[in-house]
């Protein structure tokens, strides 16, 4: 028991000599000026990396100013046209505004019809861009101001608890997809009813012919026997249709996600009370050497639960085999000087 003792004791300090061997590989004698100037590098990258998040961060301005000048070139063509375009007629610059809506959230109630050939190829080509529009930015924007009021909707949920901002918060980060389709339940739900109410009052339907209309609108069906055909309601529709068309969308979409984390959540669940065993080692084992490390047991579960894929593995791998210089099979600040200058700056992004 005492040789085993002893054996352990000096293969332990054996295997820290070679850490400390490794960890101070960098040459002794190096001055204060290489030194400031691997810090400098360092920052350096840290605000490249700063600097790329904030250009991903999303802007209601460049949204405004894109859907703006879509809607306006839209108005104008279709202004110039409108005699080419048949149908119930309200107001020329209006009935070009609507005609525009109508077409980019690909409603289409026939109310309004191109005529002429130039006008329907007009109409295609409109009818694309917007179709690209709504899908990628003002669906990007409605998730945006959902996800600005999950903060209320937590708040007003606990509203007879004494529960303060950091528990808000971590509730909401918990679980965020869940209150985001809340909210765009809550949300669709009075796009609806104000939709029943404005065709009930202002356009005159009956109750049942309102929610049809409402439903054939968000739905993009448009079988065009109701629509909005007065002055007001097309001035009100221009602001509903886009509103309930993207907010049908992003419950669709917030449904289908949480469906997803459901399913992820119970795959994490049996990954983690699933029984080991000896071929889950064997695949485990990243370097072959016989022996599973916490690090590899960790990159093999997140495998396992899906949250990385061996693409992702053998992608971080190679950079790291790049990383290391001396092939030592570990990272020190003597093999991350030479790749200092392969940073991008944030003016080359």
């Amino acid at each position: 028991m005492a040789n085993d003792d002893a054996r352990q004791s000096l293969l332990s300090d054996e295997k820290n000599a070679l850490l400390q061997r490794r960890r101070y590989r960098q040459p002794i004698n190096a001055n204060a000026s290489e030194i400031k100037h691997s810090e400098q590098n360092g920052n350096s990258s840290l605000k490249w990396l700063e600097s790329f998040v904030d250009q991903q961060k999303f802007s209601f301005k460049r949204v405004f100013i894109v859907l703006a000048i879509y809607l306006s070139l839209g108005t104008l063509c279709f202004s110039l046209v409108m005699d080419q375009i048949e149908g119930k007629k309200t107001n020329g610059i209006l009935d070009a505004v609507y005609f525009c809506v109508v077409t980019m959230t690909t409603v289409g109630y026939g109310d309004l019809v191109p005529h002429t050939t130039f006008e329907k190829l007009l109409s295609c080509v409109y009818v694309f861009a917007g179709m690209a529009l709504g899908g990628i930015i003002l669906s990007k924007a409605a998730d945006y101001i959902l996800e600005k009021q999950e903060i209320l909707l937590v708040r007003a949920m606990h509203m007879n608890e004494k529960i303060g901002i950091a528990e808000i918060l971590e509730e909401v980060e918990t679980h965020k997809v869940k209150y985001k389709f809340l909210f765009s339940v809550i949300l669709l739900f009075v796009l609806v009813i104000v939709g029943n109410i404005f065709l009930y009052l202002v356009e005159g339907f009956e109750f049942a012919d309102a929610f049809y209309c409402v439903c054939s609108t968000i739905t993009t069906l448009g079988y065009g026997d109701d629509s909005f055909s007065t002055q007001t309601g097309r001035i009100f529709a221009v602001f509903w249709i886009l509103s309930s068309t993207i907010c049908l969308a992003q419950f669709f979409l917030y449904l289908a996600e949480l469906c997803t984390e459901k399913r992820q959540r119970l795959l994490v669940k049996r990954v983690l009370t699933r029984n080991v065993t000896a071929s889950d080692l064997e695949e485990a084992d990243i370097d072959h050497d016989k022996t599973v490390s916490s690090s590899e047991f960790i990159v093999y579960t997140l495998k396992e639960m899906g949250k990385i894929s061996q693409e992702d593995i053998s992608l971080v791998m190679e950079r790291f085999r790049k990383l290391d210089a001396d092939q030592s099979g570990t990272l020190t600040e003597a093999d991350l000087v030479p790749s200092q200058s392969s940073f991008p700056s944030a003016d080359n992004i």
